[in-house]
C-alpha cells in the first residue's frame, strides 16, 4: 500500500502540473479565438456601414421613412447583427428598437462626426456608432447616426468548432500521457520497489550470512544502489552481532572483579563512617558560629536599606530640581528668541518710518496743490500753464508715494515671513538664496549706522523643504553675535556667507573678521549661558541655540574655529531634506 501510495503521489503531482498547464494553454487558445472572431465581426460591421451609409444617409435626407425601415430590416436579418439603431439629426429614433436593447447599451451624444465604439458594459454587447453624412453643394452635413450592435453570443457561435477541436486535442494528449506515465511508473518504480520490499521482509536475523538483496537488470541505478546498501547493512549487522557476543563475555569477567571491589569498599565505608561522625560534630559547631554571623548581616542589611531609602528620596529631589532647571532653560531660550524678534521689530519699524514719512509728506503736498487747483478753478482763473504745473507736480508726488509705499510693503512682507518662521518650526519650501537675502535685508537696520559689509555667495537654484524658522534663527544669531561681539569697537567689519550643495547636503560656511576667541573661550562657545559680555546684558544662549537647531532640528553637524584677531569661522552641514532623516 505504501508503494502504491508513493507511485500514486508522484503520478498525481506530475499529472496535476500537466493538467494545469494544458488547461491554461487551452483556455488561452479559446480566448484568442474568441477575441479574433470578435475583431472579425467588428471589421464586418465597418464594411456593412461603409456599404449602407450612403443609401441610408440619402433616405434620411429625403425623409423617406419607408426606405429607412426597409434598410433597417435588411440589416437586422444579417446573422452578425444583434441590433440596429438609426437616429436623425435631432437624436430621434427612426426605426423600432426594443426597450431591453436600449437599456443594455450607452449610445454616445449626437455631437460627434466620427466613429465611436460602444462603452464597455456587462451585457455582452459591442459595436460602434457611425455618423450619417450627406454631401450637398460641396458641403458635408450630418443628418443622423447609425449604431450597429453585435453580441458575445454571436462571437462564441463562430468559434464553437475551434473550441471543440482545442478540447478534443487536449483530451487526446492527456489520455496518451496518462497511459505513458502509468506504464513507465509501473515498470521503473512500482515493480522494482515491490521486489525490494519482499526481499527485505524475507530476511531472518538468524541467517544473515545467507541473506542478500538483488534486483532485476531492468531496475534503475538508484534502486540498485539501495539494494547494495541494504546488503552492506546486513553484513554490518552480522559483524555487530559477533562484537556483541564478545562484549557479553567481557562483561561477565568485569562483574566478577566488581564484586571483589564492592567487598573492599564496604570495609572502607565502615572505617570512614567513624571519621564522619567526628566531622558532623565539628560542622554543628561551625553552624552555630554561622548563625551568629548571619544575625549580624541581617542587622547590616537593614541599616543599608534605610540608607538606600534616604538616597532614593534625595534622587527624587534631584530629578525634580533637574526638571525645574530644564523648564527654566527652555523659558530662557524662548525669551532669547522673543528678544531677537523684538530687536527685529524695532529695527524694521524704524526702517518703515522713512518711506511712510516721505509718502505722508508727498500726500500733504499733493493735497495742498489740489486745494489751490480747486480755488483757481472755482474763481475761473485757472490757466493751462497752472494745470500743466499741477499735473507735473501730481505725477511726481504719485510716483514718490508709490515707490515709498512699495518699499514699505517689501520691508513689511520680508519682516512678516521672517517673524513667522522664527516663531514656529513649520516645514515649508524655500529658495535658499532668496531666503538668505530676506534675512539679511531684515537685519539691515542694525547695519545702518555702521560700515560693516555682508557678502552672500549662494546658488539661485537651491530649493529646500525644511523648517525655515531654524535657518532664519541660525543666520540671525550668527550675524547678531558678529555685530554685538566680534565687531565691538571696530569701524569696518566683514561677514561672509558661502553656501554650496554637495551630494544632497547643504554646506554653509560663515565667517567674520572680528576679534575672535582664544582656545579656552572657543571650547565653551556652545555651552549654555557662556558669554563674553555678561556685564552688557548678554544671555549666553545665542551659540547654544545655534548648536541645538543644527543638531536636533536640521539633523546636521557644526564646527567652529577661531584665533584671537582672526575672527570666527563656522562650518555647518545638514541634509537637503531633513524630513527624510526623521
Amino acid at each position: 500500500m505504501q508503494l502504491k501510495s508513493l507511485s500514486r503521489k508522484l503520478l498525481t503531482q506530475v499529472l496535476s502540473v500537466y493538467f494545469i498547464l494544458t488547461f491554461i494553454v487551452s483556455l488561452g487558445q479559446i480566448f484568442s479565438e474568441y477575441f479574433l472572431a470578435k475583431s472579425y465581426i467588428n471589421e464586418e460591421l465597418n464594411s456593412l456601414q461603409q456599404t449602407l451609409t450612403t443609401s441610408l444617409s440619402q433616405a434620411i435626407w429625403e425623409l423617406n421613412t419607408d426606405q429607412v425601415l426597409a434598410i433597417s430590416q435588411k440589416m437586422s436579418a444579417i446573422p452578425i447583427i444583434e441590433g440596429i439603431i438609426i437616429r436623425d439629426e435631432h437624436a430621434k429614433l427612426l426605426n423600432p428598437v426594443s426597450e431591453q436593447l436600449l437599456a443594455k447599451i450607452s449610445i454616445p451624444d449626437y455631437s460627434s462626426r466620427y466613429e465611436i465604439p460602444l462603452a464597455n458594459n456587462n451585457s455582452g454587447l459591442f459595436g460602434a456608432t457611425f455618423p450619417l453624412i450627406v454631401k450637398y453643394s460641396g458641403r458635408s452635413t450630418q443628418v443622423g447616426d447609425l449604431t450597429l450592435i453585435s453580441s458575445r453570443t454571436i462571437a462564441v457561435q463562430r468559434v464553437k468548432d475551434s473550441i471543440y477541436v482545442i478540447v478534443a486535442n487536449a483530451f487526446i494528449k492527456t489520455t496518451f500521457l496518462i497511459t505513458l506515465f502509468l506504464l513507465a511508473f509501473r515498470k521503473h518504480l512500482t515493480l522494482p520497489l515491490t521486489q525490494l520490499t519482499e526481499q527485505i521482509e524475507a530476511i531472518e536475523l538468524e541467517q544473515l550470512a545467507e541473506s542478500k538483496i538483488s534486483l532485476t537488470k531492468q531496475s534503475s541505478v538508484e534502486l540498485s544502489i539501495m539494494a547494495n546498501t541494504f546488503t552492506r547493512l546486513i553484513h554490518r549487522v552480522q559483524d555487530y552481532q559477533q562484537q556483541l557476543k564478545t562484549a557479553q563475555q567481557q562483561l561477565l569477567t568485569a562483574n566478577n572483579k566488581l564484586d571483589q571491589q564492592n567487598l573492599k569498599l564496604e570495609q572502607d565505608v565502615a572505617r570512614k563512617t567513624s571519621g564522619l561522625s567526628q566531622a558532623m560534630i565539628d560542622l554543628q559547631h561551625q553552624k552555630q558560629q554561622l548563625e551568629i554571623k548571619q544575625q549580624s548581616l541581617v542587622t547590616e542589611v537593614d541599616r543599608r536599606k534605610e540608607t538606600e531609602q534616604a538616597l532614593l528620596i534625595k534622587q527624587d529631589e534631584l530629578e525634580s530640581t533637574v526638571a525645574d532647571l530644564k523648564q527654566a532653560h527652555e523659558r530662557l531660550i524662548q525669551s532669547e528668541k522673543m528678544a531677537a524678534l523684538g530687536g527685529l521689530v524695532a529695527g524694521i519699524t524704524h526702517e518703515v518710518n522713512t518711506p511712510v514719512g516721505i509718502g505722508v509728506t508727498a500726500t500733504s503736498f499733493l493735497t495742498e496743490k489740489i486745494n489751490q487747483l480747486n480755488h483757481d478753478f472755482t474763481a475761473k482763473t485757472l490757466t493751462s500753464s497752472q494745470l500743466e504745473s499741477f499735473i507735473e507736480a501730481a505725477s511726481q508726488s504719485a510716483e514718490l508715494i508709490q515707490s515709498n509705499l512699495e518699499r514699505a510693503a517689501e520691508l513689511i512682507a520680508s519682516f512678516k515671513q521672517i517673524a513667522v518662521d522664527q516663531a514656529s518650526n513649520a516645514i515649508r519650501t524655500i529658495n535658499l538664496a532668496q531666503y538668505i537675502n530676506e534675512i539679511t535685508h531684515s537685519l539691515k537696520p542694525n547695519l545702518k549706522k555702521t560700515n560693516h559689509q555682508i557678502e552672500v555667495n549662494c546658488p539661485d537654484n537651491i530649493v529646500l523643504d525644511c523648517p525655515a524658522g531654524a535657518i532664519s534663527q541660525i543666520i540671525t544669531n550668527l550675524m547678531m553675535n558678529s555685530l554685538l561681539h566680534a565687531f565691538d569697537n571696530m569701524a569696518e567689519g566683514l561677514i561672509r556667507i558661502s553656501i554650496q550643495e554637495i551630494e544632497n547636503n547643504i554646506d554653509l560656511k560663515y565667517s567674520d573678521n572680528g576679534k575672535g576667541l582664544n582656545s579656552e573661550q572657543l571650547a565653551q562657545l556652545f555651552n549654555p549661558f557662556f558669554t563674553t559680555t555678561r556685564n552688557l546684558g548678554g544671555s549666553g544662549l545665542g551659540a547654544h541655540i545655534i548648536y541645538n537647531l543644527v543638531r536636533q532640528t536640521l539633523h546636521g553637524s557644526i564646527q567652529v574655529t577661531s584665533e584671537l584677531g582672526q575672527g570666527l569661522h563656522y562650518h555647518i552641514r545638514f541634509p537637503k531634506n531633513p524630513l527624510a532623516i526623521t
